[in-house]
């Protein structure tokens, strides 16, 4: 399951249906194969979609949330939505799939969790707010 913002399902069913309306009998072998692939991932992405279902407000991370974490190696915070980003919202995404992501998965408040980095180092990071993306939206200032 993958967890969507409106706008971003729309624009990820604008991008299908134009890959399916393109293509030319004269376009090259990378080309084809790259729409082929691209077309999959869309369809598979957009079939399991969550679209702007907010998660209870427990506090608990999860996709659909935005998050408010504070990093170990400096006093700084950082808010994401953890999901796709939406291209229409002010705010950073961070992918559920992703080594953030996995690791924030579950947390509540106060939680310190740690991910490994593709250095091969491990970060440690401690959630402060998890809140639904509506929630952050209805309070989010107007472009």
């Amino acid at each position: 399951m993958t967890w969507l913002t409106p706008a971003t399902h729309a624009r990820l069913r604008a991008e299908l249906a134009e890959l399916l309306r393109t293509g030319a009998p004269g376009d090259d072998f990378a080309e084809v194969q790259y729409r082929q692939t691209r077309v999959r991932q869309l369809q598979d992405l957009l079939r399991d979609a969550v679209v702007g279902e907010d998660p209870p407000d427990d506090g608990v991370a999860e996709p659909g949330m935005v998050l408010t974490v504070r990093y170990d190696d400096d006093a700084t915070t950082e808010t994401f939505l953890l999901g796709l980003r939406d291209d229409a919202a002010d705010l950073e995404a961070c992918s559920p799939d992703s080594p953030l992501g996995l690791a924030l998965t579950g947390a509540r408040p106060g939680e310190r969790r740690t991910y490994r980095v593709p250095s091969g180092g491990t970060v440690g990071v401690t959630l402060l707010d998890a809140a639904p993306y509506s929630r952050h939206r209805d309070v989010a200032p107007a472009p």
